[in-house]
């Protein structure tokens, strides 16, 4: 099932690119969502509704979570269920950015079995099926096999550096950043970046495609504690994200205070 699921995500991806790339970035309508939401275009609102449209009416068994619908806790009754995220970094998209990605999981049980992350603008398709490897444009990916932290390459928003979420002070190792957390992901699975770090509480459409991607590709990816991430939560939160190869995994959580932890 995981292989009929991944086809029918990979091609409603696409089609969100269609969608999205048929509006220009800064000439898009937008507002700000409430409570300090962030922005909203009406990119996200097609590209969400053109998603709807496709997946649901392929699997109508399927529950629905998306940062663009309302909530409903009828998706807690499903067994599976679709994770989408429109357009991850649409404060980008408004920028008018190449670095906004389209973010679409299908969970099961909790777990993550099929998963695509798109960004159209840089023509880079990431996919990956539970037990069938990750791909990057149809490219086997394998995750770094760095274990140095101080000479690692992560991607992080500058919060993360604080001293107060290390046990020795700041870290030292070296920072980039890239505003979509799926692309991020994406990176790491790709071995472009040894890890990926957020400690904030993550949302799970932000996440879930991006985490099978890496653990496809043979990384391990877990929230700021170590714990492993289990999705269709009530509250669709995560406790942050450690995304890395697998000889670096373990050093990142050593290194944290028990506060970060």
């Amino acid at each position: 099932m995981q292989e009929t699921d991944l086809a029918l995500i990979t091609d409603a991806i696409r089609l969100a690119g269609q969608v999205a790339t048929g509006f220009v970035g800064k000439d898009a309508r937008s507002w700000d969502k409430p409570g300090g939401a962030g922005p909203v275009t009406e990119a996200d609102l097609a590209v969400n509704r053109a998603l709807e449209t496709t997946l649901r009416s392929a699997r109508p068994d399927y529950g629905w979570l998306s940062e663009e619908s309302e909530d409903s806790d009828k998706r807690l009754s499903e067994d599976t269920l679709f994770i989408i995220d429109p357009i991850d970094g649409t404060r980008s998209f408004v920028e008018g950015s190449r670095t906004w990605a389209h973010s679409v999981a299908i969970a099961h049980r909790g777990y993550v079995t099929a998963a695509a992350v798109y960004l159209p603008l840089r023509d880079k398709l990431y996919t990956a099926a539970l037990g069938r490897g990750a791909f990057c444009n149809g490219a086997p990916l394998t995750a770094s096999e760095t274990q140095d932290l101080e000479a690692a390459e992560i991607l992080a928003a500058k919060p993360v550096m604080e001293p107060q979420h290390w046990s020795s002070g700041e870290p030292r190792f070296h920072r980039s950043h890239r505003p979509s957390l799926a692309y991020r992901l994406g990176l790491v699975a790709e071995a472009r970046f040894d890890a990926m770090l957020t400690f904030r509480p993550s949302w799970e459409w932000d996440i879930a495609a991006g985490a099978l991607i890496v653990t496809e590709a043979g990384g391990i990816c877990t929230d700021k504690s170590g714990a492993p991430l289990r999705f269709n939560n009530a509250r669709p939160q995560l406790n942050g994200v450690i995304a890395a190869g697998p000889r670096l995994h373990g050093e990142v959580l050593a290194a944290l205070a028990s506060e970060a932890s």
